[in-house]
């Protein structure tokens, strides 16, 4: 035994404080041990029933598809949400993807809606029709514009 210690060991020491030894498991572990899926409140995942308002959505005329921005960092997350963010190929940063809403879609969306913007996608001029998909641009506010293009008039000839 070491002197001046009390006769406490290293390892001793170390079980008193932490309640089992440091080498008994893994960092890595034990941050998935603490911070699981499982802890986290179920209430967390359930819609309220203001978020419609909040969001700007009509509940009773719901639209079609979305457009998810991943506007902040995935460093430092779960493990859940990096996967999340990957499958629905929101990978890199402000690049805007265009998403169903279903049910299925949104309890994802959900789980990871501090790290994204979601926005309804408008279509002021309708849909376009297949010659008019590549005149079209998508807006910072979720607007599908339409470039209209000119045609040109046949002109008639003048006869003096």
């Amino acid at each position: 035994m070491a002197a001046g210690r009390g006769g406490l060991g290293l390892g001793a020491a170390w079980k008193a404080v932490l309640g089992r030894r440091p080498e008994g498991i893994a960092p890595t572990q034990w941050a998935r041990q603490k911070f699981t899926k499982s802890r986290i409140p179920a209430s967390v995942f359930q819609p309220r029933p203001g978020d419609h308002e909040k969001y700007g959505g009509d509940p009773e005329q719901p639209h079609k598809v979305h457009i998810v921005t991943r506007i902040k960092s995935v460093i430092g997350r779960p493990y859940w949400e990096k996967k999340i963010v990957h499958d629905l190929g929101l990978d890199k940063a402000h690049q805007p993807r265009l998403h169903k809403n279903i049910p299925s879609v949104n309890s994802r969306l959900k789980i990871i809606k501090h790290l994204i913007r979601i926005q309804p996608l408008k279509l002021p001029y309708g849909l376009p029709t297949e010659e008019e998909m590549t005149d079209t641009f998508l807006t910072s506010k979720g607007e599908l514009i339409i470039k209209q293009r000119l045609k040109p008039v046949e002109q008639e000839e003048i006869k003096s």
